[in-house]
């Protein structure tokens, strides 16, 4: 069977910026992140290029939800005083 991946490092991009790079790692791709907000599955390795793109967006989402329910709440407190 032959690889569809035909370079063995791939830069990852997130709404348009750079979050890392992945590079192959034996059988996997393994991430090295380039901005901090995506140290949490930095040296996580994924089956493919495509893998660590999906997870570096899950993971901004996710990050986005908390920020969005943390104002939430602040803004909650200020309204029940």
């Amino acid at each position: 069977m032959t690889n569809p991946y035909r370079s063995d490092a791939y830069i990852i991009e997130v709404r348009g910026q750079t979050a890392g790079i992945v590079a192959r790692d034996g059988r996997v791709f393994r991430f090295h992140a380039s901005d901090h907000r995506f140290n949490p599955i930095d040296g996580m390795a994924f089956a493919s290029p495509r893998a660590a793109e999906k997870a570096a967006h899950g993971l901004l989402a996710a990050q986005a939800r908390r920020r969005r329910a943390a104002i939430r709440r602040q803004i909650g407190s200020l309204l029940t005083v």
